[in-house]
């Protein structure tokens, strides 16, 4: 049975520990948090030369995921490779997904190069300089890195995950790499952790400080991101968090430092939800402090006040019928439809989540449902039909109408069938004519048909985008974390009669 002392792998709530032993390693004048990632890593593109450690500390750098980068070699958190595979993936990565310090977007990668440059500066693994720093100073005499899957550990949990039996199989890894994730730690020590937030005898203010302060983009926009924790408003109250999701693990440690509350919640079952258990277990006691009438209004309030108080205008079947149809986010790569239920405009997700809209001008539909006001405004005498999603805080996602292809075509079998090469990641995908469609073989075996999308586009139906140049002798993947993943054909392939 699980206990208090009960160990369990946290997944990416161990990312603030990461944080911690960078922040110690500036503190004791080892590196600095504006060091270049090329001093660390000279064997990487030129692009390393732009990034810096703060950068990978709130995952501004743009670094391709390495998680994503091991799905697309048709490796599975089943699979073992090692850090100097890791390596070998991103030194040989030609872009990145966007310039450092332009956006916000969550990296394992960044995590990982910071786990790694501990290495390189401490002289020891980063599971021996948090020991010896970290977790022997505040006494977390049950947690530690965890860089060797045979390590026998005393209280181990053991992840599970649903079946198709409705039953429940062991889900666990071999995965040794840590930074980005690999802690292995319990509730108790946890405690000692979150109380070393309020008592400096361990570590100092200005460490902390340093620990929450959070990013800031090029443009000057403040994250809700600081170095391995996010740092946000919850209900009028500042709240520091974050949670950690792999195999049959699930973890979530949340904290109110104004009223000196957390909740750290570890599970060992994939189908958990420890953030909505953290905070439905923080809205109980906390209630009074949400609903206090002496606290400042708070943003998220004023906006969902504003929300409500749009202005809704009326528009007929006919001229809701204009906007119904398919659309495109092409820096996105996704796809999402407009159609009409019951006389009401919806938007709809890929994965068949729906949002109902209501109109606030000839052109203009509100969100409902949300505490912000998320606006979807059509562009006028567009072609093709064309809109933009604002999300407040977030940049404007545009919109293009397409007409979809549900099948290919004899001379689409023909063009794309072939074998095609990635550099940056070695290995060779081939695209196989069978049954009117094409199979994408990975490492000598059929993983899943291509679906079309529009012409040069495809999908699979794990999410990855396959975009194809005029002559469809190159193409670019694209999925989470990973943007414009190049494939260029070495061989063609004979199309069967």
């Amino acid at each position: 049975p699980n206990s208090p002392q009960t160990v369990f792998r946290i997944a990416s709530t161990s990312k603030q520990f990461t944080a911690a032993c960078i922040i110690l390693l500036s503190q004791q004048g080892k590196l600095s948090l504006d060091d270049k990632l090329i001093n660390y890593f000279p064997d990487f593109p030129s692009y390393a030369n732009t990034i810096t450690i703060r950068q990978l500390l709130n995952h501004t750098s743009g670094i391709r995921e390495y998680l994503t980068l091991a799905q697309l070699s048709g490796l599975t958190d089943d699979d073992h490779y090692t850090d100097q595979t890791v390596r070998k993936w991103l030194a040989k990565q030609n872009k990145l997904n966007f310039k450092p310090g332009d956006e916000h977007s969550y990296s394992n990668s960044g995590y990982w190069l910071l786990g790694q440059i501990v290495n390189q500066v401490s002289g020891i693994s980063m599971a021996e300089y948090a020991e010896k720093y970290i977790f022997k100073s505040l006494e977390m005499n049950h947690t530690h890195f965890h860089n060797d899957h045979t390590r026998i550990v005393k209280n181990r949990a053991s992840g599970y995950a649903p079946n198709e039996s409705n039953g429940y199989a062991i889900s666990m890894t071999t995965l040794e790499m840590v930074g980005d994730g690999g802690l292995f730690t319990t509730v108790e020590d946890l405690k000692k952790w979150d109380d070393s937030f309020y008592d400096s005898t361990v570590l100092n203010p200005n460490f902390w400080k340093q620990m929450t302060t959070v990013g800031t983009l090029n443009n000057g926009e403040e994250l809700t991101y600081a170095a391995g924790l996010g740092v946000v408003n919850y209900k009028g109250l500042k709240l520091i968090h974050h949670g950690g999701a792999f195999v049959g693990f699930r973890a979530e440690m949340i904290r109110f430092p104004e009223h000196h509350f957390s909740v750290i919640i570890l599970a060992n079952r994939a189908d958990a939800d420890p953030t909505q258990m953290a905070l439905q277990i923080a809205d109980m006691f906390l209630e009074q402090a949400y609903h206090n009438p002496q606290s400042d209004v708070t943003a998220e309030a004023q906006v969902h006040s504003d929300n409500e108080s749009r202005a809704i205008v009326s528009l007929p079947n006919n001229k809701l019928q204009a906007f119904e149809g398919v659309y495109w986010n092409h820096q996105a790569r996704i796809s999402r439809q407009l159609e009409i239920r019951n006389d009401t405009l919806y938007y709809v997700r890929t994965n068949g989540r729906v949002t109902k809209m209501v109109p606030i001008a000839a052109n203009a539909f509100l969100w409902t449902g949300t505490k912000i006001p998320i606006v979807l405004q059509f562009e006028e005498a567009a072609s093709p039909k064309t809109f933009t999603l604002q999300i407040p805080g977030k940049a404007p996602s545009h919109y293009s109408a397409y007409t979809p292809i549900n099948s290919f075509s004899q001379a689409d079998l023909k063009d794309y069938s072939g074998e095609y090469y990635s550099a940056e990641l070695d290995i060779t995908y081939s695209l196989q004519p069978e049954n009117n469609g094409i199979m994408l073989h990975v490492n000598g075996e059929a993983t899943a048909p291509l679906i079309p999308i529009m012409e040069k586009l495809m999908t699979l139906d794990a999410g990855q985008i396959f975009e194809f140049n005029d002559t469809k002798e190159e193409f670019n993947v694209s999925m989470d974390g990973v943007t414009d993943l190049k494939f260029s054909k070495i061989n063609r392939l004979p199309t069967p009669n």
